[in-house]
């Protein structure tokens, strides 16, 4: 007998097992995170339910049929912000289903999931509405000021910062209810217009607002816009709030092997990452090869960037870990760019987050962090950029600022300002950029 109950429940479709088991649910909320190229909904409800989308033209839109579901309240309406959804409209069918319409400025694509329960939220459907043709990211403005202007066919080195998590992601909560999310976009914004400042740098920025990007994504887009350096901004967080500082974090070694098995399945996306040298015809064992030299010089660029930034970063306060530390993130695996990730404090820690949420300490962070960079970049100038093709200067016992200023015919206070030295200390060893001609 028990055997036939089964065969018939087998038997029977999805939808009648459905009518049967789910009780009403409730939509007890909808969130919504607009971001350049996609909007992301978030619709809060009380268990799973079974649902459907499709879309209609003449005008765009996307249908979203909730079977036995009503509302709590009523729907959020997009923000201007939104480029993508014009508005959303609800209305209960036959039977008690409930239809939500996402009436679109344009015609767009769509996926949907559903997500089970976990620490802080509930079941969760979440729709993504995609545009078809993907733009750009927002990028920091480019300088056009032609008294900054580089010199005629040397290009600016392309800085990709990242502020870490965002949208649905809000990473860690401090202790006053403050998240990660806002405070890292807030420092990497003030990073970006520092950049945007310095001569023979540009910023891109890959999250400029409060929405969701993967980690792939995150790395795709610094490589779309052939970026330089790759700065990925977080604040970490631990259960003893007594722990605090700051760390900085290259790729490992493990990180680097798990990468190159991925660009070796995938090896007609790989010749970039060598020079733009076709793989197609080549031995694997060569292709291996070459993906570990170029993985191994970036992972040392990473670490000697790495470096830099932490010893710009120290006076600032506590720091986590006093060296470059290495692990196995996945925003670090670019091959081909030198990446790090700056924990600029525990925001588990309540002094560590009121300076996160301090103005004042966020710039200071941002000069820090850019005079790490540039630091980096003067004595790692990339091939044909502005860097490169300003002189250098390794300094000597007995050096001194205005023996320089004499020597190389230039001012004092541009060779103040284009290394970022406040006073007259120099350095055995520490290699200075000496100005071209009207900078600074």
């Amino acid at each position: 007998m028990k055997k036939l109950i089964a065969a018939v429940l087998f038997l029977l479709p999805f939808s009648s097992l459905g009518e049967t088991v789910q009780e009403t649910v409730l939509v007890q909320g909808v969130r919504m995170w607009p971001a350049p190229d996609h909007t992301r909904l978030v619709f809060d409800v009380s268990g799973p339910t079974q649902y459907r989308l499709f879309d209609l033209e003449h005008p765009p839109r996307i249908v979203i049929d909730l079977k036995k579901t009503r509302l709590r309240k009523p729907l959020v309406q997009p923000g201007a912000q939104d480029k993508l959804i014009r508005r959303i409209r609800s209305g209960v069918r036959k039977g008690g289903d409930l239809r939500v319409v996402l009436d679109l400025h344009d015609k767009a694509s769509y996926k949907s999931f559903l997500l089970k329960p976990n620490a802080k939220y509930g079941y969760r459907l979440v729709i993504d509405v995609q545009q078809l043709m993907p733009s750009r990211p927002l990028v920091a403005r480019k300088v056009t000021d032609p008294a900054r202007a580089g010199r005629k066919g040397v290009r600016d080195v392309v800085i990709a910062i990242d502020a870490g998590h965002g949208g649905e992601d809000p990473g860690a909560r401090g202790y006053s209810g403050v998240y990660e999310k806002d405070v890292v976009l807030a420092i990497a914004r003030r990073l970006a217009r520092l950049v945007e400042q310095e001569r023979g740098m540009r910023p891109v920025l890959i999250r400029d607002g409060d929405y969701f990007v993967s980690l792939r994504e995150r790395t795709r887009l610094a490589r779309r816009h052939k970026a330089d350096f790759y700065i990925s901004i977080h604040a970490d967080a631990f259960h003893d709030r007594r722990v605090r500082g700051m760390s900085v974090y290259a790729l490992s070694s493990n990180g680097a092997s798990d990468e190159a098995a991925r660009w070796l399945a995938e090896k007609e996306n790989a010749s970039d990452l060598i020079g733009g040298v076709s793989l197609d015809d080549k031995d694997e064992m060569l292709v291996q090869v070459l993906l570990d030299l170029s993985q191994t010089a970036t992972i040392e660029s990473s670490l000697a960037a790495g470096g830099e930034l932490l010893r710009h970063m120290r006076p600032l306060g506590k720091l986590h870990k006093k060296s470059v530390q290495q692990a196995r993130f996945v925003v670090l695996k670019s091959p081909d760019i030198p990446s790090v990730l700056v924990e600029t404090a525990f925001i588990s820690n309540p002094s560590d987050e009121r300076n996160l949420r301090n103005p004042r300490y966020q710039q200071a962070l941002a000069r820090a962090l850019l005079k790490g960079i540039r630091s980096y970049f003067t004595k790692n100038p990339p091939p044909g950029t502005y860097y490169a093709a300003t002189r250098r200067h390794v300094i000597a016992r007995g050096d001194t600022l205005s023996q320089l200023a004499a020597q190389y015919h230039v001012s004092l206070a541009a060779l103040r300002a284009v290394n970022g030295i406040e006073g007259d200390k120099l350095r055995v060893g520490q290699v200075i950029r000496i100005p071209v001609e009207n900078e600074g």
